[in-house]
């Protein structure tokens, strides 16, 4: 099976691990919202969709039109990834229904301090960063490595802190990251 091949499969998977995620983030959602709780942050969140949609766009036209072929160092780079994928799943699994895309605020929720959450505050956002990196270099996709770790870089500097904000004032946050 020829590079590109593998390419569209290997990030066709992936696509539809993102389509298993929304799903189970509108679950969570729903179940949140019956808790009481309310949204923040959705002016960028439309943004974001765009970024991580785009990505795929453009890894796989870049794969296409440039005509990448496996890294030579694709063995190491997908171990990397599969690795990042566990600790992805550990994120998930660490927030329970607390997980989710959009930033969701349950007024006096006690925040998960468990799994990855017990060594940094943010991991979830320290794997997509991680996967927006090592997915194109696996297919020596350079420019869609760079650009998207870039614009990634620029969303995280305007998702975190209203999400930290936000955690603040409404949950136990303050105490559990002194």
């Amino acid at each position: 099976m020829g590079g590109i091949k593998v390419s569209y499969l290997f990030i066709g998977i992936i696509i539809l691990q993102r389509l298993a995620e929304l799903f189970i983030a509108q679950r969570n959602e729903r179940w949140l919202r019956a808790q009481g709780a309310y949204e923040v942050g959705t002016s960028h969140y439309p943004s974001m969709l765009a970024l991580h949609s785009s990505f795929f766009i453009v890894l796989l036209l870049e794969i296409t039109f440039k005509k990448t072929s496996l890294s030579s160092f694709f063995p190491i780079l997908l171990l990397l990834f599969l690795l990042v994928q566990a600790v992805r799943i550990w994120c998930i699994h660490s927030l329970g229904r607390f997980w989710n895309t959009k930033i969701l605020i349950l007024p006096n929720a006690n925040v998960v301090r468990k799994g990855p959450y017990r060594f940094l505050r943010h991991p979830n956002y320290l794997v997509v960063s991680l996967e927006l990196f090592l997915l194109p270099f696996m297919f020596q996709a350079y420019f869609t490595a760079f650009l998207f770790t870039i614009l990634n870089i620029v969303m995280l500097f305007v998702r975190i802190p209203i999400e930290e904000r936000a955690l603040r004032q409404a949950t136990n946050y303050n105490e559990t990251f002194k």
